[in-house]
């Protein structure tokens, strides 16, 4: 067969498509052809063997521009090198030798140790005769370990060539169907790798060989090459970033303090509000009030759960402190949407805005939580509105997110018909946005105050207080017990506000 058979395309479809072939793998363009003219009669993978890629490995699909297929290849053919290495170089036996160096020290003292009792008669001369034939047992072992691994070189060796026999039929096998995959996303988009780069081969070349070679004496010879061990740093460079950073918070701390003052100010006034509306006020009217609410937005059987989870809360004598932790997430909450929907609003129309805005979200949800406690407290100070801030900055990033995705999926045909029926920018986004984003963006509502509960327990190590501070003391005095009944109270705060939040599905 040569090249794309007439019978199944036309005359012209044919050349056509050989000349694509031909401009697309650049070399050996006649058993291109032929291959991907028996591979394109179906579809789905057709075994074919490339010799010449599985010769070559990783250095045939990176010069083919396949660079995620060439980093498998190759780690794969790394494991095939590293057992060979280890066969034909490796210290294999190196750890049972250290290991009897170790205990032929101990043994030479034990028997200074037998020396010094028999001269002066200690009665202690018993055990340490037994505990140094325990120690000759035990060298004997060890030294007979090295010696055994030392031995399996030929083991490891063969091991090595069978894997790499496998990786590289294995590569041969899969190379044809890869390229024809790129030939067909070439087909619709210019931009993907084609033809045969020697670049990208000397590249993937180098890249292979320094990969192997310093993989495979690691393993092998673990002291051959000190660098290889252990990153190369100086610790000064450490301490003087370190000294670098303090000076920026104590320079903003200073310069800034009447604005992180306000900060501190106006999240203690939220907060006093609302503790007098979940604290203060009677609990019968409380647990009355958070029952209807479930009942109006979930139904009946969340109102009954809710009851039974208050009930909970109550009889175990965790009311006013999931009154607190409630009040702490509710403060956090209320500023991170506040903030957060209008902030995604922004964002999902203005594509630039959301590019810078990205990675900062991406730090905010990276960053492990107890990281975050460190500026909160060189700013703000421990507490309550310490423990806001921290709680606000976890937990605003998916508000915004699911805000952005939701107005974006909003059809643009349906906000064409709008406009042409003379809708105005306001109209636009009440109207027809929000509405069509709405489940989108209340699911981003409902991960902010998840979120947020989860931050309970960090927070009480600045002095946030509520159900926190019951758990971390349950960790501090291994008291299981207790850190269950306050883990499970938090979990019901959460089901409560999950189940009002979301409504009835």
């Amino acid at each position: 067969m040569q090249g794309v058979s007439n019978q199944d395309i036309k005359p012209e479809t044919a050349e056509r498509l050989n000349g694509l072939i031909e401009q697309f793998v650049g070399k050996n363009a006649d058993y291109y052809k032929q291959i991907f003219g028996v591979m394109m009669k179906a579809p789905g993978y057709r075994f074919t063997l490339n010799w010449m890629a599985g010769l070559l490995g990783p250095v045939w699909f990176g010069a083919r521009g396949l660079w995620n297929w060439m980093l498998g290849f190759l780690l794969l053919e790394t494991m095939a090198y590293i057992q060979i290495g280890m066969g034909l170089f490796g210290d294999l036996g190196r750890e049972y030798r250290e290991r009897a160096e170790q205990i032929a020290q101990t043994l030479e003292l034990r028997r200074q140790q037998i020396a010094a009792a028999e001269s002066s008669g200690s009665s202690s001369l018993d055990a340490l005769k037994r505990a140094s034939e325990s120690l000759e047992g035990a060298l004997s072992g060890a030294q007979q370990a090295a010696a055994t691994a030392d031995s399996t070189g030929t083991f490891f060796f063969m091991v090595g060539i069978i894997l790499l026999l496998a990786v590289k039929l294995l590569t041969a096998a899969l190379a044809n169907w890869t390229l024809e995959m790129q030939f067909a996303k070439w087909r619709s988009d210019r931009s993907v790798a084609s033809g045969w780069s020697d670049t990208r081969m000397i590249i993937s070349a180098a890249a292979s060989a320094m990969v192997v070679i310093l993989t495979s004496i690691k393993f092998a010879q673990p002291d051959a090459l000190g660098i290889l061990k252990a990153f190369p740093n100086n610790r000064e460079w450490r301490l003087n970033v370190g000294d670098g950073v303090q000076a920026a918070f104590d320079w903003t701390k200073l310069h800034g303090r009447g604005f992180f003052d306000s900060i501190t100010f106006g999240m203690r006034t939220l907060l006093d509000w609302i503790e007098v509306v979940l604290v203060d006020t009677p609990w019968p009217v409380v647990a009355f009030v958070i029952v209807m609410l479930a009942y109006l937005s979930a139904g009946a059987r969340v109102a009954i759960f809710t009851g039974a989870a208050l009930a909970y809360l109550g009889l175990l004598d965790f009311w006013e402190k999931a009154m607190t932790t409630i009040a702490l997430l509710g403060a956090a909450a209320l500023i991170s949407i506040t903030l957060g929907i209008p902030l995604g609003i922004y964002c999902a129309r203005r594509p630039k805005v959301y590019s810078v805005i990205r990675p900062i979200l991406d730090f905010m949800q990276s960053m492990p939580s107890f990281v975050y406690l460190i500026p909160v407290v060189a700013f703000i100070g421990s507490g309550k509105p310490a423990g806001v801030v921290a709680t606000m900055i976890f937990g605003s990033p998916p508000v915004i997110r699911f805000t952005v995705l939701g107005v974006q999926q909003v059809p643009e045909t349906v906000r064409e018909a709008a406009l042409a029926f003379g809708a105005t920018p306001r109209y636009l986004l009440w109207r027809v946005d929000l509405p069509l984003a709405r489940n989108t963006i209340m699911a981003g509502v409902n991960q902010t105050i998840l979120l947020s509960l989860a931050m309970v327990v960090v927070a009480s190590l600045i002095g946030a207080k509520g159900l926190g501070e019951d758990v971390l003391e349950a960790l501090q005095y291994a008291a299981a017990g207790q850190g269950i009944l306050a883990g499970l109270a938090i979990l019901f705060c959460a089901l409560i506000l999950d189940r009002i939040v979301a409504g009835k599905k």
